[in-house]
């Protein structure tokens, strides 16, 4: 690998986003490679654009796609991963709970031939260093009981946002994607399996954040978009 891309999606994150870029320049400076790191900001009524804005003077192969309306995650992931142009392309939360560093790991699978690894919080070797509540945990098992009912992706975690792709697998993946909030990782999970590609998950060590959640009517909006997607596949 001669690039890597970190695409980082943002929403309302000008509390915590200084943090995680710091983090991912830091250890990405360290290494022997080129890289860039993306921050698309998805509209935020805070100001996170503006928290990006001033890094960039301080921070090197940072920059910021701004867009005025919020679109949804998934839309600004695609447009990230579609502008980036490393020889590995990294989406990952702005909330750091898993660090740029587990990228390491998953290089040689890519030489290995894989095509898009994904990182998991559910797998033997994955290491959970603040856990969930109750709550969460259930709800997590019951969001990925529906997954593997309704519209099975072939990985266990299919949720966690770490993903990497080989450029080849974005310019197949993320021109066909269609959904662009809550379900949107399924779909482009469904489109790479639906185009052949080889997809492998891999153990994270993974921080729960206690800022981020999910509502019973985040899972009911997530199954109407499941739902689509099996359909349209």
């Amino acid at each position: 690998m001669k690039k890597l891309s970190v695409v980082v999606p943002a929403y309302n994150e000008e509390s915590r986003i200084t943090e995680t870029l710091r983090d991912i320049s830091n250890t990405l400076s360290k290494q022997g490679f080129d890289y860039e790191i993306l921050v698309v900001n998805d509209g935020s009524n805070d100001n996170t654009a503006g928290v990006v804005e001033d890094l960039i003077k301080n921070i090197p192969k940072l920059s910021l796609v701004n867009n005025k309306n919020n679109n949804g995650k998934g839309f600004v992931t695609k447009q990230g991963m579609l502008s980036v142009t490393g020889d590995v392309r990294l989406f990952m939360d702005a909330d750091n709970s898993t660090k740029v560093g587990e990228i390491f790991k998953m290089l040689p699978v890519f030489e290995q031939g894989s095509d898009i690894v994904v990182g998991s919080r559910c797998i033997p070797g994955s290491h959970i260093a603040v856990k969930q509540s109750k709550v969460r945990i259930f709800l997590g098992w019951a969001l990925r009981t529906i997954i593997h009912t309704v519209m099975p992706v072939g990985v266990v975690d299919s949720q966690c946002g770490f993903k990497a792709f080989t450029p080849e697998a974005v310019r197949i993946v993320f021109p066909q994607q269609t959904v662009f909030r809550w379900a949107f990782d399924i779909e482009i999970l469904a489109l790479a399996r639906k185009n052949g590609l080889k997809i492998k998950e891999m153990p994270i060590t993974w921080v729960n954040n206690t800022e981020s959640h999910i509502t019973f009517g985040g899972m009911l909006n997530m199954l109407v978009e499941i739902i689509r997607i099996r359909l349209k596949m």
